[in-house]
């Protein structure tokens, strides 16, 4: 057990570790020139030299932004050709977001493909932007710009960006000596330090003076953390006094002085129980009770909080350091008493043929379930797959003796950790931990997974777990899907054909959206291609429409007998082409001739005669007249109409329609009666 213990430090009553996750993949990347972005969750990492340290050379070189794995592997990168880059940062679905001074925030994913861009508002685009926050709020991912005149404006949500402006900090005529967003309650709010005065700031055009309870004097505080949860807040001073309590500066957990002055080059939590300063060469991390441990680092290294410790990024390793969990502490600590660690030693002593593991059973027979369960648990909190290992072999060992365990917990661990360790890996690069997999849930990392193009992987996580194949393969195959159309360097043919022999057998996929995204990308005869393999004729037509592919969408909705959908491409083509041309194109269809007939006779008469005259049936639309006399109320209009039903029938040689149409006219001249009421009223 010594080997597991050998990097746990005591910081007061628990234990923290520092393990190295990943030796880092990049080469000649020093990042002391570097500014560095990396998502939460083990995501992605982003680079771009850091202008203050380029040594000026004649000309201007284009800066790069390099996206990596958190293993190290490159992505991609994105050769810079738009204005200044002042902050990169990522939203919660992975975008990388880059803040230009103009105040335009371009948004682009891990593949440098551009997404969209929004502005900070005119007032930002005018003054520009000096200094920048992004975090997560109750929406979404926020973004906060602070501009040259010393005024914040604020984005709840990247994806649907309406700008605040925070309240003005009075008399504020030069840059804050620091400042954070705060997002709780459902509201984000900005904490700005002026020197020693400290203001909270809401985009509701209020602010408030804070009186931080430091017990001793401050000129100002130089550097705030707030930890990933919100809830506490870390203040360094310039006299290199550390503060840390809860982020309404209600509570003080304690101060401690760290005899440095200088301004941290980082100040990071460490989950919610410890506080990370980064100074050269020098980690210094510090819990509530004024307890400290000091880490010393050859190389340049930049902190990215987590919910449950911090990811420390070197020029040559990945480390993560975090709290021990208490159950880990509780089964490998040394002299540990607890029936976790009993069941571990049983374990141990049963795989080397020992007699004690039958003694080390027998100490703890009433509290094996206990024991089991540690040992599961624990199991969960290890990165090492040969720790995992040696933990679920302890527990499995223990379930032997018991014969109403149940074995769920059990199971679901085991299916857990084959997927974190499958994500950790070198080649994917997502280093999860089981409880930042418990945040982020299981259809997120398959959504991660898919957004890295992992499809293999994804696919093979949720036949794992066993997942609905509408929520888990067909989705899965259908993003991939789309992904296979965007190579515009493979032909029409062989793209439709591999897709619908991968997609044949797999229920519930939409070949109508991934010809979509076909036709999104210019791609018009793939697109038409794939619908061939839509079953569903009223997913294919509004998309043919949309192509523009009249008729052919005319001839489906036909085809499929639907007629709604009929009546619908019928409608589209009636507003976008000239009476002429419309009637040509449904007279080579009956079924859509006919229901535009019926359509007309119910709802337009006036069309309806433009139609019999364009096909000259004089009989039909003479019919017609007749019947529209009958529901006139003007004597004059059921002349006209009676009329134009005599021409009608002349003209379709109809001449016993003609003569009796001509005497109702004459009856009609001498009387307001019909033939039938003149007879009537005799």
């Amino acid at each position: 057990m010594a080997h597991v213990t050998g990097d746990w430090n005591p910081l007061g009553q628990v234990f923290y570790r520092k393990q190295e996750i990943y030796t880092l993949g990049w080469r000649d990347i020093d990042l002391d020139k570097f500014v560095v972005a990396a998502a939460p969750y083990g995501g992605p990492v982003a680079l771009i030299r850091d202008e203050t340290k380029l040594v000026r050379v004649q000309g201007s070189i284009r800066p790069v932004i390099y996206i990596y794995t958190s293993s190290g592997r490159e992505i991609s990168s994105i050769r810079w050709n738009s204005g200044h880059v002042i902050h990169l940062g990522w939203s919660c679905s992975e975008e990388l977001l880059c803040v230009q001074e103009d105040g335009s925030v371009l948004v682009y994913d891990i593949f440098g493909q551009f997404k969209r861009t929004f502005s900070m508002g005119t007032e930002a685009k005018e003054m520009k932007v000096r200094d920048c926050r992004i975090f997560n709020s109750h929406q979404g991912t926020g973004l906060a710009v602070m501009t040259s005149s010393y005024r914040i404006f604020m984005v709840n949500n990247v994806d649907e960006p309406r700008i605040r402006r925070m309240a003005d900090v009075p008399g504020l005529d030069a840059p804050p000596s620091s400042w954070v967003v705060i997002s709780q309650d459902r509201q984000s709010r900005v904490l700005l330090a002026r020197e020693n005065d400290l203001y909270l700031l809401d985009h509701g055009g209020q602010y408030s003076r804070q009186l931080a309870p430091v017990s001793q004097q401050v000129e100002a505080y130089t550097e705030m953390a707030v930890s990933f949860n919100n809830k506490y807040l870390a203040l360094f001073t310039n006299t290199g006094l550390l503060w840390i309590g809860s982020s309404d500066l209600e509570r003080a957990y304690c101060e401690f002085d760290t005899k440095c002055p200088q301004r941290p080059k980082q100040l990071a939590w460490c989950g919610t129980g410890a506080i990370v300063g980064y100074w050269e060469n020098i980690l210094l991390m510090v819990g509530p009770g004024k307890d400290y441990v000091k880490y010393n680092v050859d190389s340049t290294v930049h902190l990215v909080p987590e919910l449950d410790g911090l990811r420390i990024l070197s020029n040559y390793s990945h480390e993560f350091l975090h709290k021990v969990p208490s159950v880990v502490e509780c089964v490998f600590k040394i002299g540990s008493i607890e029936p976790g660690a009993m069941l571990y030693e049983a374990s141990r002593e049963f795989q080397n043929g020992s007699p004690k593991a039958d003694e080390y059973i027998r100490m703890i027979q009433d509290r094996l379930t206990v024991a089991v369960d540690q040992c599961i648990q624990a199991a969960g909190c290890e990165h090492e797959p040969t720790t995992q290992r040696m933990l679920l072999r302890a527990a499995s060992f223990g379930k032997c003796f018991l014969s109403d365990m149940n074995p769920e917990p059990f199971v679901r661990m085991c299916r857990t950790l084959r997927v974190l360790n499958s994500v950790r890996d070198f080649t994917i690069g997502i280093p999860l931990s089981c409880a930042q997999l418990e945040q982020l849930s299981m259809p997120v990392l398959i959504d991660r997974l898919v957004l890295r193009r992992q499809y293999p992987l994804a696919i093979r996580v949720c036949q794992y777990l066993k997942m609905p194949e509408a929520e888990g393969v067909s989705r899965i195959l259908a993003h991939w899907a789309c992904y296979k159309v965007q190579q515009t360097h493979v032909d029409d043919e062989l793209i439709a054909r591999s897709i619908n022999e991968k997609l044949r057998d797999t229920p519930g996929i939409s070949y109508s959206e991934i010809a979509a995204k076909a036709a999104e990308c210019g791609r018009t005869e793939l697109a038409i291609r794939l619908l061939e393999y839509e079953p569903k004729s009223a997913e294919q037509v509004p998309l043919l429409m949309k192509m523009g592919r009249d008729q052919l969408a005319l001839a489906k909705a036909v085809d499929s007998g639907d007629t709604d959908l009929v009546y619908t491409v019928v409608m589209h083509l009636k507003e976008k082409l000239t009476l002429g041309d419309f009637l040509m194109t449904i007279r080579n269809l009956p079924t859509a001739q006919s229901l535009y007939l019926q359509y007309c006779k119910e709802q337009n008469r006036e069309m309806l005669q433009d139609l019999y005259y364009q096909e000259d049936n004089f009989q039909e639309s003479a019919n017609c007249r007749v019947m529209d006399s009958y529901n006139e109320t003007r004597m004059d209009e059921r002349l006209r109409n009676l009329q134009q039903a005599q021409e009608a029938y002349t003209k379709a040689r109809n001449e016993f329609a003609a003569k009796v149409t001509e005497e109702q006219v004459r009856l009609l001249k001498y009387q307001d009666l019909s033939l039938h009421d003149t007879i009537s009223q005799l």
